[in-house]
């Protein structure tokens, strides 16, 4: 198992910035890459994209079902297209054309849904996608990656339009704590420990948990409590191997995202450890089963139960319970 080597500060540039400066610059590379929106392009710097390759953008507004046909279409022609609208939208609204146009008919299609759950904030709950990953994961042969940082956002653009295949990628849009050094190495498939501890483990997707998961750490380590903390940046295909070691090194598990606690990174992280034979107390944070509301990021996050607080009390009961 390795450690990977991590800075914890706050990075100015928000990872839709990240996100688009590496599209651009795999664009740049490969002439097949083309930025498709369906209105919200300004939402993740497409304008930028339009700049620089006039040529390779179309918006076609409101459109969100077309987004993925037209973008399957792009890829039958051999194009690879990066289509991006809300993760609402690039899940609930374009399910059946992910399903069939898009990955059923093998095409190498790229599928950004921003401001997922809670990071939607005050656009309520109509825009959070609370169920994104969800409805996602069980599509045959997709890549589900939540990048947790600037440095990661970049490695997983570079890796979507250099390997064939669907994608999904979560971007959050704003607000950004840098966890990894520029050199960090990843792997599709293989999450990082960036916390070592012994008595639990959390683990974690997504920028705001990830940072959320840290400062529990924190605070379990004052009271005595060692907690382990690992990045499962990657939900599909996961990291069983793991979930597996970690179980059976620390004894109890809680999960930590900004979706909901149903059909997401706790679901599947169960799914393993029953699949594994590892029987160790689990406890799920995360959206419970509700709709979201209107609300600053932060104050959604102590609605839904989803602080530093919550883990740390998730985390004594499954320390608790496996005694």
């Amino acid at each position: 198992m390795v450690i990977i080597s991590t800075t914890h500060s706050i990075e100015n540039t928000p990872m839709m910035g990240s996100y688009m400066e590496e599209l651009i610059r795999q664009a740049g590379i490969n002439p097949k890459i083309v930025d498709i929106e369906a209105d919200l392009a300004n939402c993740i710097n497409g304008p930028m994209f339009r700049e620089r390759f006039p040529g390779r953008y179309l918006d076609i507004g409101i459109a969100e079902q077309s987004l993925a046909s037209i973008s399957a279409g792009l890829s039958a022609v051999g194009m690879v297209p990066f289509c991006h609208s809300f993760a609402s939208f690039a899940s609930r609204r374009m399910c059946d054309q992910n399903y069939i146009s898009v990955a059923y008919s093998q095409n190498n299609v790229k599928i950004i849904g921003s401001d997922p759950a809670i990071s939607a904030g005050e656009n309520g709950g109509t825009h959070q996608a609370n169920e994104d990953l969800a409805i996602m994961r069980p599509i045959a042969g997709i890549t589900i990656m939540e990048p947790t940082d600037n440095t990661m956002m970049r490695w997983a653009v570079s890796k979507a339009a250099n390997t064939f295949g669907v994608f999904y990628i979560r971007v959050q849009r704003n607000g950004n704590v840098q966890i990894y050094e520029e050199e960090s190495v990843f792997e599709v498939g293989k999450a990082n420990v960036i916390r070592g501890g012994s008595d639990v483990t959390i683990i974690a997707i997504g920028n705001l948990m990830v940072k959320t998961s840290l400062e529990a750490a924190d605070k379990l380590e004052i009271n005595g409590v060692s907690a382990r903390v690992v990045d499962m940046f990657c939900l599909k295909p996961i990291d069983r191997d793991m979930i597996a070691t970690c179980a059976s090194e620390t004894g109890a598990i809680v999960t930590a995202e900004n979706h909901s606690i149903v059909g997401g990174l706790g679901s599947a992280v169960a799914e393993v450890l029953c699949e594994e034979f590892c029987a160790v107390p689990m406890k799920r944070i995360g959206i419970p089963d509700r709709f979201g509301e209107v609300g600053q990021p932060d104050e959604l996050q102590k609605v839904m139960g989803m602080t530093a607080d919550d883990i740390v009390a998730a985390a004594k009961k499954v320390i608790s319970a496996k005694k």
